[in-house]
């Protein structure tokens, strides 16, 4: 499946990223706001409970913003 141009990069983050970024913002799964399981944006092959980081690039300014996949 290819993305647009215009779509911002969505990447499954790896079990060591997810503590990662617990620790740094201090927070939970819970807290994570959700992203749907059959949203056409998801990478192949993930699942509900998966963490996905999402990299917006606006002004040559990076941002990234983190998804829980649920059902």
């Amino acid at each position: 499946l290819k993305m647009h141009v215009l779509q911002p990069k969505h990447s499954k983050l790896k079990s060591s990223d997810v503590e990662e970024l617990f620790k740094k913002y201090n927070v939970s799964e819970k807290q994570l706001p959700k992203i749907k399981i059959d949203d056409k944006s998801l990478p192949e092959g993930v699942k509900s409970g998966d963490i996905i980081k999402i990299e917006r690039e606006e002004n040559e300014a990076k941002t990234e913003y983190f998804r829980i996949v649920s059902d």
